[in-house]
């Protein structure tokens, strides 16, 4: 099993979409919400280099917004 985990912001159109994706294939994740926790929004920048949301990461490999062919393709989902 992979672990998922998505960095998002309460106002993000495409990180409710990403965890919609993620219920529907029934995909645990784990979720920071950036604007409320600097701690987290200070490591995704480090990861990124950037504030964009979402930014999910599936094991060692990192999407910043939500492709769902490349998530899908990371899980193993049949797109």
């Amino acid at each position: 099993m992979h672990k998922v985990t998505i960095y998002t912001t309460p106002v993000c159109h495409f990180c409710h979409a990403a965890k919609e994706f993620f219920k529907e294939h029934n995909v645990a994740y784990q979720e920071f919400d950036v604007a409320a926790d600097s701690a987290k929004r200070q490591e995704m920048i480090s990861m990124t280099g950037q504030l964009g949301v979402p930014v999910i990461r599936i094991g060692d490999d990192i999407i910043v917004g939500f492709n769902q062919p490349k998530v899908a393709e990371l899980l193993g989902i049949a797109a």
